[in-house]
């Protein structure tokens, strides 16, 4: 699988860590920059690189974009026409039990797992301020493992976007 990067000052040493840990899992790594630390970067310039990339190569191929939050990376990649970007910056729900609406609760990583299962997610966007190296790398996982359903309902939902 082709997977593109891109990061900014503040997700510039995870991606890095990142980089050589997709290395190990045997994919075709691609760095869209940040190529320097400069705390005066702008993420747009790095993160929507990455996003036209993951969306001209389209099937397989996906991105990572690092940034403080993820969220404004998520927003600059999700304007890109065929990119689905989803936003981990941890927290979880208690495994086990109910959560508040009766469903069975859900743990950390499922809001990664459900973008990837129900959009066909082809971006992850981490908060690298808000996650650990451990976390980022067990988002990322899940990320690059779960396929999509491809249930009628939820292709016919991506159709729409």
């Amino acid at each position: 699988m082709k997977i593109y990067l891109a990061a900014d000052h503040a997700g510039f040493a995870l991606k890095h860590a990142l980089i050589q840990y997709i290395g190990t899992l045997g994919h075709d790594v691609e760095d869209c920059g940040a190529f320097a630390l400069d705390p005066d970067d702008d993420y747009p310039d790095f993160i929507g690189a990455c996003a036209r990339k993951v969306a001209e190569a389209g099937g397989d191929a996906r991105g990572i974009v690092i940034g403080g939050d993820g969220q404004g990376e998520g927003m600059v990649a999700n304007r890109v026409k065929g990119v689905r970007a989803a936003v981990f910056y941890g927290g979880a729900h208690a495994p086990g039990g109910l959560d508040r609406e009766g469903h069975p609760a859900v743990d950390e990583y499922d809001v990664v797992r459900l973008s990837r299962k129900h959009n066909d997610a082809n971006v992850l966007s981490l908060g690298a301020r808000f996650i650990s190296g451990e976390q980022a790398v067990g988002a990322l996982r899940v990320f690059l493992d779960t396929p999509f359903s491809n249930d009628a309902r939820h292709a016919r939902r991506i159709a729409k976007f």
